[in-house]
């Protein structure tokens, strides 16, 4: 690490440490915003404060509409890749945006609007995306539910958020064996004692879901009568979307991540700690179901102008551990993030790493977070792929996988040293 990476890193962690509202305020300015915000910080009470209360700007705008300006209309913006089906899909910006300003037109068309919530349970497909994208164009509040999670769970949730529409698919794929969601979702709609008026089905080719009349609607037959629907300027302070914990210590607590902060935060963090520019390729092996695929499958690489991996697939047999090196090699990956787990599975499947014969030649860095990495892992991954790892968890980086928060807290960023603030934009 040179002197100048040194000297620039104290830098700016003295700035953030010690005067984060000129700090934000320059990370805030990069963004695009409808109305720029005067109010940098605000501070409510004792222990609670606001970021840009002022300022007005839509989510969705900055991870689409906004890069059609910029001259990316054409770039790669989301590339699927089902290991589980054998599809491959790529999406340009403006492919990608047309086909949300369509879906957000058919949740319109039927009666959301700003500020209303809409559940997502859908498995890792290319439409889940579009669906949170669409959801935040309209300036609603999205609430994705973990593909697969039981009735019981999805009713929970259901009574919390009280949504006026849910959004699903008519199943998922676990490496070989098909998971019907359709009789999952009667089955919660059944239980939940929050009655939601409409549910639009993405029917999947490998199974076909069964259809409530007049409460359950096509996705595909809606789409070719939609209009697509513009953004919908919202506050910073608006909610963008609820996450649920796990429900583990009891019931499952909504966590509200804000459209301002939430933006910022994640537009730096690209940068300062992951040094992903436009154009960039990034592969968050999460789902997003979880924190990380909100932040760093979705929001995060697009905000940025960046290319984003979608992976429908496991670490290990679909169909082998060499799953992740192929997509890093076959897509230019610059970035690799996923849980010290994943690296751990493949280690026990191909322990030489005999699997590893890709050109890794545009990965420059593997980041893993949301646990705990332990010392022999870490040095396998290092030692074998010959690639940095950096460690981003709980004690190192602050970051919570699941439900936690929605951006980087602390992290050893590209300077080799923590970078963040004291008091962060995306946090509370």
């Amino acid at each position: 690490m040179s002197q100048a990476s040194t000297s620039g890193y104290q830098a700016l962690y003295r700035q953030a440490s010690t005067d984060p509202v000129s700090f934000w305020a320059a990370q805030a300015a990069k963004l695009d915003w409808y109305k720029t915000p005067g109010q940098i910080l605000t501070q409510q009470d004792e222990y609670h404060y606001q970021w840009f209360a002022d300022g007005e700007l839509n989510s969705c705008y900055l991870a689409l509409d906004y890069h059609l300006t910029q001259g990316r209309a054409n770039q790669t913006a989301l590339i699927y890749d089902s290991a589980v089906t054998g599809t491959k899909q790529r999406f340009s910006y403006a492919e990608l945006t047309e086909q949300v300003a369509l879906f957000a037109g058919v949740l319109k068309a039927n009666g959301v609007g700003k500020g209303d919530r809409v559940v997502i349970y859908m498995p890792m497909i290319p439409q889940a995306v579009i669906a949170m994208l669409a959801v935040a164009r309209l300036g609603a509040v999205h609430s994705v539910v973990f593909g697969g999670f039981s009735a019981h769970e999805l009713a929970l949730r259901i009574d919390d958020a009280s949504p006026k529409l849910i959004v699903s698919a008519s199943c998922g794929i676990e490496i070989n064996r098909l998971i019907a969601y359709k009789p999952l979702l009667d089955e919660a709609l059944e239980l939940a004692s929050h009655k939601v008026p409409c549910c639009v089905i993405y029917q999947r080719e490998q199974l076909q879901a069964s259809m409530v009349p007049g409460r359950d609607l096509d996705w595909q037959q809606q789409l070719l009568q939609a209009t697509p629907a513009a953004c919908v300027p919202v506050a910073a302070t608006d909610p963008l979307y609820i996450l649920y914990t796990s429900g583990t210590t009891g019931k499952p607590k909504g966590v509200v991540r804000d459209n301002g902060g939430h933006a910022v935060a994640l537009k730096y963090s690209m940068q300062a700690i992951y040094n992903c520019q436009a154009g960039d390729v990034f592969f968050a092996a999460s789902d997003v179901g979880w924190v990380v695929g909100h932040s760093y499958i979705v929001y995060g690489p697009l905000i940025a102008g960046c290319t984003t991996v979608l992976y429908e697939g496991k670490p290990v047999f679909t169909p082998d551990a060499g799953a992740f090196w192929r997509l890093c090699a076959e897509y230019q990956v610059k970035v690799l993030f996923a849980a010290p787990t994943a690296f751990r599975a493949i280690r026990k499947e191909d322990p030489d790493a005999l699997l590893q014969q890709y050109d890794l030649s545009a990965l420059e860095y593997i980041f893993m977070a949301g646990e705990r990495l332990d010392p022999a892992t870490f040095y396998w991954v290092q030692d074998k792929i010959g690639k940095p790892v950096l460690v981003a968890n709980r004690n190192r980086l602050g970051y919570q996988r699941k439900s936690g928060r929605g951006g980087v807290i602390t992290g050893q960023s590209r300077f080799g040293h923590s970078a963040g603030a004291r008091l962060s934009a995306g946090g509370t």
